[in-house]
Formats: structure tokens, sequence, C-alpha cells
């Protein structure tokens, strides 16, 4: 079987048993159980970290940051844009009044929809609304068969297959590990349409300079098959801004915030801010930090355009003080992630955040590392969960194991914040007299009526006994990721596309390619 884009040949893992109809196993192979599409709400009170007091501490003191010290904003443009808003201009360095941040937080929008070009497929972002998406930016990708290597376009690609199979995974957060040999003037617009055709998920765009995001907005049209007007009503597009923590933002991630929210795309600030590293060495310091360059970025974009769709990123975690190594999945890295969704909560603004771990393997480590993350996350009432599915090394590696673990994750965390049940029938007073005194419920009616469905059923926990484990050659999770991602290879189908879309689509890459995509010096 050839892949649909570039014609080569599939993997054998990925050809044996694919047939048309799309998420059917091969001869004797069992479908991947999963659950159906949709969103989770975070129907539980997020923790509060901190009190009330303690909360306003930490955002006074973040106005005192961008008031008294200021940051840096390296791209003139902005400069201009934000000394007619009313800060103080210094050289590079902006200042920003208490007024400006208020005005802009007056502004932002509470609840954002990001648009697919599927309707079904299109999130929520705000409120209790949640949604994971993919790993996110890796130079490196890794499997229990080929090991550790380089990213490249073939693996790129099998990851969006994955992100699309698996309904746990609501929107693509950026390349799922980079296709480092598509050279970098190009890279986008391969990468991009493959988004646009192996996905019909929302997708994120890189503000790596002009040209980049501007493709990535225009690709983003043309495979809704919608005018600028309409892309301008719906936002289908977002991207990530990292500054460059301490105190600065860099020419490209000023360009695209300006392209972006100049065409009401979304824009989510994160700084990365690693205490003891980029940013003060105790929690609430980096905190600090992470809100004052978060609020100057929500600063921009208001400025840009009024009611621009703004997603508070948090991003805060620490180093190893032994080797300098950033540290996730630490109790450190919770607190950062409860405070920041308090402080988005307090801000009225949708909270993005991240599932990470720093292990090397997909191991113990990799496991409590993540559900570590993922309980500050859910905690802290996160929206928007970066990285949630795949993420190893610190960012350094997309795992191809690593995924699947990782759904199965983010399928029990959906399956408990779905409200109990407490009605009449669930609280089984019939099923009790029938059994009466010393019985079984195996056997009873309330249970025979519900016991397909009664319990989440895992894709990679295996509740066999010793023996019958033992029988079936001693499977270890990352045994069992490795056979599941394959067979959701096999199941994928690729999502349909009006062929008039698809023409204009590559038209536009091959024109842009033709004109020599994005300058790759800066």
């Amino acid at each position: 079987m050839t892949d649909s884009l570039s014609g080569e040949v599939l993997p054998e893992s990925n050809r044996r048993g694919r047939r048309e109809g799309g998420r059917r196993a091969g001869a004797g192979e069992r479908r991947i159980e999963q659950l159906a599409y949709g969103q989770p709400r975070m129907r539980l009170k997020p923790v509060e970290i901190v009190s009330a007091d303690e909360l306003e501490s930490i955002h006074q003191a973040s106005l005192r940051v961008l008031e008294d010290i200021g940051m840096e904003f390296l791209l003139p443009e902005a400069r201009d844009m934000l000394k007619k808003a009313g800060a103080l201009i210094d050289g590079e360095r902006v200042r920003i009044g208490r007024d400006i941040i208020e005005v802009a937080l007056a502004s932002a929008p509470s609840e954002i929809s990001l648009h697919a070009r599927n309707p079904a497929h299109t999130i929520r972002l705000g409120g209790d609304w949640m949604a994971f998406g993919n790993v996110s930016s890796p130079p490196n990708c890794s499997d229990l068969d080929g090991g550790r290597r380089t990213g490249n376009l073939a693996d790129y690609r099998n990851f969006l297959r994955l992100s699309q199979y698996f309904n746990t995974i609501h929107f693509l957060g950026g390349y799922p590990v980079e296709p480092i040999d598509v050279h970098a003037s190009i890279r986008h617009l391969e990468a991009l349409r493959d988004m646009a055709v192996l996905t019909d998920k929302p997708f994120h765009a890189y503000s790596l300079g002009k040209e980049r995001i501007c493709d990535g907005i225009e690709i983003a049209r043309i495979a809704r098959g919608i005018d600028a007007e309409q892309l301008e009503r719906e936002p289908s597009l977002f991207s990530i801004i990292n500054t460059n923590s301490p105190l600065k933002l860099d020419m490209p991630m000023l360009q695209g915030i300006i392209e972006m929210s100049a065409r009401n795309q979304a824009i989510c600030v994160t700084p990365f801010t690693l205490a003891g590293a980029m940013a003060p060495v105790t929690v609430s310091g980096a905190v600090v930090l992470q809100n004052a360059e978060a609020l100057a970025g929500l600063a921009m974009v208001q400025t840009v355009r009024k009611g621009a769709p703004f997603i508070y990123g948090g991003f805060t975690s620490n180093v190893d003080m032994k080797s300098g190594a950033p540290a996730f999945g630490t109790p450190e890295y919770m607190k950062a992630c409860m405070l920041g969704g308090q402080l988005a909560r307090r801000y009225r603004v949708p909270y993005r955040t991240s599932n990470t771990c720093a292990a090397n393997a997909v191991d113990a480590q990799a496991a409590y590392e993540s559900v570590f993350s993922l309980w500050g996350v859910t905690m802290g009432g996160g929206n928007m969960v970066m990285h949630a599915a795949g993420w190893m090394e610190g960012g350094l590696v997309a795992s191809f194991e690593k995924f699947v673990l990782d759904c199965d994750l983010l399928q029990m965390v959906t399956e408990f914040l779905k409200p109990l049940d407490t009605s009449e029938d669930a609280l089984g007073i019939e099923a009790i007299r029938e059994v009466g005194p010393g019985g079984h419920f195996f056997g009873a009616a309330h249970t025979l009526a519900r016991y397909t469905s009664a319990f989440y059923a895992p894709m990679i926990s295996d509740w066999r006994n010793n023996q019958q484990w033992a029988a079936a050659g001693r499977p270890e999770a990352a045994q069992k990721a490795n056979a599941v991602w394959k067979q959701a290879l096999q199941d994928y189908r690729e999502p349909p596309m009006d062929p008039a879309i698809r023409e204009e689509l590559d038209a536009f890459v091959e024109r842009r390619k033709r004109e020599g995509g994005a300058p790759t010096d800066f």
C-alpha cells in the first residue's frame, strides 16, 4: 500500500490487514476498543492551591514586573503598537502599565471555538471544557522496533494518522515529530498540508516568521473550503507563542501574534519558565514571571485586535539542580499547573497546560510522571492540554508506545470526569433485593443488562491472572502499546476531502514551494 500524499510505501506493519472501511481489524485481529469521540468537561471544582489573598499578591507582583522592570519586544512594529496603547518604550524595553493589562483582560474572550474542517471535531476552549492534543515539536522519535532516531516525514505522517485515529486526541498541537528530512524553507508547507489531509481536527501553525504563519492561515482556510471573511468569524488555526524567558519576545513570535490576531485566529502565549534556570528558583517566583510574560502577550494580542482569541499558557516546572536538566511530572510542576489554572480563572480566559515526563524509556517513570502531570493539569482546570500523548525525554522524543499509553491515561481522565449516575435504577435496590444476603451479583439482571459497558475497558492494562498472563508470553505495557499503535495504523482511514479543495490546497503548496517557501535565516 502506498501513501496518498507521497506515493511512499507504508511499513509492512502498517499494510497488514488495512482495509478501505476504516477502523476494522484484519483477519483474526481484534478491533481496538476506545471511547467514542467527545470533549471531557471538568465537572469537579478545580483545586485552589493558594488563597484569594495569595493569588492577588502573585497578580500584583506580576504587574510590578511589567511596570517597573518591563519586557523586551524585539520587533519595532510591535513596540510602536504598544506605544500607541500607552506603554513606555526605552529602546527594546517595553514597560506595560496595569491599566493596559486591565483593558486587555476586559476584551479577551472567556471561551473560544476552534473550528475543524470536520464540524464534528470543532472544539471549545475555556470554562469547564478540556481538549487533548498530540505531542509536538520533538526532534526525535522512537519505537521498540526501530529505536531512537531523528525525526522524518514518514514517522511524522504516522503520528498524524494516530492523532486522527484515537478519539481522545482533539487537536493537532504542532508537528508530532519534526520532519527533518524536509528542507526547513518548505517544511511548513509539506507538514501543514499533511495535517490538513491526513486529519480533520483543528491544528496549529508555528510562528516562525511572517511567511510561515501566513501560509498556515491560508492552508487552514483552504482546507475548510471557506473565504477569508468566514475564517475571521470562525477561528480555525492556533499558534503557540513561546516567550524567551526571562522577559523577552523575539521577532518571529511577535510577527505570529500580529498576523494571527489581525485575522482573529487563536494565540496561546506560553512562557517556558524553568524554576532555577530561566525563572526564580521558587515555584511562586517562577509563576510570577510566567504570569507577567503571559499578560504581556495578552496585551499585545488585544492591542492588535480587541476581542481576538487568547489562551493563557503555563509551562512552569523546575530543573534538576544536580544536572541542570529540565524535570517534569514533579510536585513542583503539579503546583505550578494548579496555580496557573487559578490565575487563568481569575482572568476568565482559557488555560493551556501540558502532559509531561522526563523519562528516557516507556517505563514506570514515564507512567507515574505523566499521571502526576495529568493530575495537576486536570485538578488545575486545564482547558487545552498540549503534549497529551507521546511526550518523552522532556520533549526531545516522540514515542509511539508512549502515545498509546497516554491515550489510555487520557481516556481514564475522561471516564473519571463523567458525572456519577445516582438515578433510582443506578442505586440498584432491586438488584440488592434479587440477590439478597450471601449471594453474588454476577448473574443478577441488573448486572447482565450492563456488564458490557459498566466499567472502563483499558487498552493497555492487563487484568488476567498470573498463569494466563504467563501463558500469553508475559507481555508488559510497552509491548502491548507497540501492538496497539501498529493495529491503529492498519485500521486508520484517511478522512474524506472534497477533490476541489484538495486541488486548491495542492496548487497553493506547490506554488509556494516554487517561490522558495520561507527564509531560513532571520
